[in-house]
């Protein structure tokens, strides 16, 4: 994307990716100091929320927490599931940017009730249903998006949450940040090739592979939304364990931060053995075609999910598709009416 370029500003999509540079660089970690204090005071943490409130941010930091080694059980689950379960025991956080998604505020209503104390609200805006019936509410910096796929604010989510381990694990994000904003910058303006682009606009299936920590996951939502074309997830090496005898040779495969054991055996059986292409979005060099980007270390995600909303804008711009108009997704998926 061309941040001085019409194509790319006329649209709301296009520009709040762009605004995520900033998002990123005026992030402050110290925000959480003091809630970090009593998630690992409790030990448990739970993190809910719907679509991409929840993809990202949570899977990224119960990845980070078990590369750590923290002594913090983390996980999430979509509200609805969480409600079934005991949670007495556990911090829960739930995100919404409206603040009025219903699942979301519902879950909220319920852990009130029973008296759990240790219930946060993460949100884009005040005075919400979600503030109501929480505990205490956090208000991210990016303000509220006009366009329906997430994009700024599921950056500031994950860094918020990031930020709370980071300080339960005793370590500098701040160190972390330096320099992050400048990769997201190059990993949204770099050029793509066409080849790349073109591929992708013509498969019936576009196809995420990778670690699950949420990167790969969130792009094929996104996928949904900004290309209108079909996706699918495919975690680690499940692409390669069986989802290959439906898939075509005219399908893509983008594998984020691909392992590099993992390699050979997708150019085995997808590029070879189906015939398909296979991109892999990285920071280090690897033998298959590749959009490398700058490497961020521990913010690395930040920057594979940049380079990911680049290439979709492109696939979305080649199809002539208004980046702006959803033709049935919804920004608030289910929202709360009181």
């Amino acid at each position: 994307m061309n941040s001085q370029d019409c194509k790319y500003t006329q649209y709301a999509l296009a520009r709040e990716m762009m605004e995520t540079v900033d998002v990123v660089g005026n992030f402050d970690p110290s925000v959480t100091r003091k809630v970090a204090r009593d998630v690992a005071s409790v030990g448990r943490l739970m993190l809910i929320g719907e679509g991409s409130s929840r993809i990202l941010p949570a899977k990224n930091v119960i990845r980070k927490a078990l590369t750590w080694g923290l002594d913090l059980h983390i996980v999430t689950e979509g509200s609805r599931q969480a409600a079934t379960y005991d949670l007495s025991k556990y911090a829960t956080f739930a995100a919404s940017n409206s603040g009025r998604t219903k699942e979301v505020v519902l879950l909220m209503q319920k852990l009130q009730a029973e008296g759990n104390v240790r219930r946060y609200g993460l949100t884009t805006n005040k005075d919400t249903l979600l503030e109501k019936h929480a505990a205490e509410t956090f208000v991210l910096t990016c303000g509220w998006e006009q366009a329906v796929a997430a994009t700024k604010s599921v950056a500031e989510q994950a860094m918020f949450y990031q930020s709370i381990i980071s300080h339960v694990a005793g370590r500098d994000m701040s160190a972390d940040l330096v320099g992050l904003d400048q990769k997201v910058q190059t990993a949204l303006s770099m050029p793509i090739a066409p080849e790349i682009i073109e591929a992708a606009a013509g498969a019936r299936t576009i196809y995420f592979a990778g670690v699950n920590d949420g990167v790969a996951e969130d792009l094929t939502l996104k996928t949904n939304e900004i290309t209108r074309k079909t996706s699918d997830f495919l975690e680690g090496t499940y692409a390669v364990h069986g989802i290959e005898e439906v898939m075509d040779a005219g399908d893509i495969v983008f594998v984020v931060e691909p392992i590099a054991e993992e390699v050979e055996k997708f150019k085995e059986v997808l590029v070879d053995g189906v015939g398909m292409k296979v991109v892999a979005i990285s920071s280090a060099k690897v033998p298959l075609e590749t959009i490398q980007v700058p490497d961020a270390g521990e913010m690395n995600p930040y920057v594979f999910l940049a380079a990911g909303w680049n290439v979709l804008i492109e696939i979305g711009l080649s199809l002539g598709i208004d980046l702006d108009k959803a033709e049935r997704a919804r920004k608030v998926g289910n929202e709360f009416f009181a």
